[in-house]
């Protein structure tokens, strides 16, 4: 468990440095779809670059017939929150980008547990819900003057 929270921190940390590079790209060419097509090259090259030296080109056969046109949906919405993350910090800035992708991420995850994930999570408690009410509370404060 001390693994999964460090990675979590780590990615969290990664995520800000990401979108603060990714507006200062942003600033330098003509739209933001080229610094999503260079986030994504980049990112696709890496995975690519993996999966070839740890399974050769069988990885790459075994990946293409994986794919089903709902298959497609993860890489458009991942790609729709990166876009968002760079509008909210060019537009909002860092903070309340992160506070309202965090508020609402966990009020999706909420639901998502309830309604979908039943047999594996036991449900949430009282705290947890405490919990999620004082982040969305946090989030309105944090991004609220910003909005006006």
């Amino acid at each position: 468990m001390p693994i999964t929270v460090a990675t979590l921190i780590l990615a969290g940390i990664s995520l800000v440095l990401q979108n603060a590079l990714m507006v200062r790209i942003t600033q330098s060419v003509s739209t933001v779809l080229i610094t999503l097509v260079i986030n994504s090259s980049v990112g696709l090259t890496a995975l690519l670059a993996i999966l070839i030296s740890r399974n050769g080109l069988a990885g790459l056969t075994e990946a293409a017939g994986a794919v089903r046109p709902w298959a497609l949906l993860p890489g458009l919405l991942g790609s729709f929150f990166v876009f968002a993350g760079i509008m909210g910090y060019q537009r909002l800035g860092a903070a309340p980008t992160i506070a309202v992708l965090v508020a609402s991420q966990l009020l999706a995850g909420l639901a998502f547990d309830a309604a979908v994930a039943e047999q594996r999570v036991a449900g949430f408690n009282t705290w947890q819900l405490v919990g999620a009410l004082l982040l969305v509370a946090g989030a309105v404060l944090v991004a609220g003057r910003t909005a006006a």
